[in-house]
């Protein structure tokens, strides 16, 4: 058995965005033109966790929803994806975020975020953070949209360094997702200085092309990933859309294929990539397997339209690595 197991109520624990997905009933026109929307629970740490928790993992969410309605309803929808929703807290002055999805182009559909005066996930104080827990977790998940503003940006920062950078082997592991999100930046060099102080305690890296330009000054993945790695970062993981992903380590680097599907809505499929890495580094796996099952799990995505209501179990990743051929160990 590689499965790591700790008596933590929560194996992974994410912090960040939160929000309430309306995708359109009407495909192929625009938002102006559309007449009816579909709800589902989204948010990049909801939508890691919740894929997590679809794969057997004890999951939480650290974040903050407003007092209204779709508040009740971000909670309700956690728990019923099995995502301990116990760290969800209140801002009582601000509303809960609705994203509008357009669906053109289906692989990248532009998002409209309804976030004023201020999302309350970017509202998190010290007084919101369970701090053992932070400190202990097996697997923290943050992102770099949680940074652009305070006091969220000072209280994540807070976070990482009393985790400090976990030590190879040690079982415990800090995700850095870039989620590079141009409207909540007053320019891409504000979150470069951000990301620069939050990479001195990251573990593992995840990003496309454009955030790692953001991050580190260059859109190159192999020079990115080297960027990334001689900052002390052991995992990089460059997305590279339809020609799959680049894997960076210490002992070298290799682009691992996508999985080919049809595509419905690419929304959701770099969670559930994030998701299935969670997966795979706390079960001990390669970081190898871990990217040919994100691949994996980001594809099924994918196929499928919305986010954590797509998220796939492990039979079904099972059976789509095991089309390749080779299981990889």
């Amino acid at each position: 058995m590689d499965e790591r197991r700790t008596d933590l109520p929560v194996e992974v624990l994410t912090v960040g965005r939160v929000g309430v997905d309306l995708y359109p009933q009407q495909s192929g026109v625009p938002l102006a033109e559309v007449t009816s929307f579909a709800r589902s629970l989204g948010g990049t740490a909801t939508n890691v966790a919740v894929g997590a928790a679809r794969l057997g993992r004890r999951s939480a969410v650290l974040t903050k929803v407003g007092s209204d309605g779709f508040g009740d309803y971000v909670r309700t929808a956690m728990v019923g994806f099995g995502v301990d929703a116990s760290y969800v807290r209140t801002s009582p002055d601000l509303q809960t975020p609705v994203v509008f999805c357009a669906l053109d182009p289906p692989e990248d559909p532009p998002l409209l975020f309804y976030r004023a005066p201020v999302a309350p996930d970017h509202t998190l104080t010290a007084d919101d953070v369970p701090w053992q827990l932070v400190e202990a977790v097996p697997l923290l998940w943050v992102t770099g949209s949680g940074v652009c503003v305070d006091p969220s940006r000072q209280t994540q920062l807070d976070m990482l360094a009393l985790r400090g950078r976990p030590a190879p082997a040690s079982g415990r592991f800090t995700v850095l997702d870039l989620d590079w999100r141009p409207a909540f930046w007053p320019s891409p060099y504000a979150a470069r200085r951000e990301y620069a102080r939050m990479l001195r305690f990251v573990t593992a890296a995840v990003g496309n092309r454009a955030e790692l330009e953001v991050a580190v000054g260059t859109a190159d993945p192999e020079e990115g990933a080297r960027r990334l790695l001689d900052l002390g970062v052991e995992l990089v993981v460059v997305k590279l859309g339809a020609d799959g992903v680049l894997l960076a380590t210490e002992g070298g680097t290799v682009q691992v294929p996508p999985f080919p599907v049809t595509v419905v809505c690419g929304l959701g499929a770099g969670d559930a990539f994030g998701a299935a890495l969670c997966h795979g580094l706390l079960a001990g796996w390669s970081p190898l397997r871990c990217v040919e099952y994100g691949n994996a799990a980001g594809a099924v995505v994918a196929s499928r339209l919305a986010c954590a209501d797509a998220m796939p179990t492990g039979a079904e990743l099972d059976r789509l690595v095991a089309t390749r051929g080779t299981v990889v160990r």
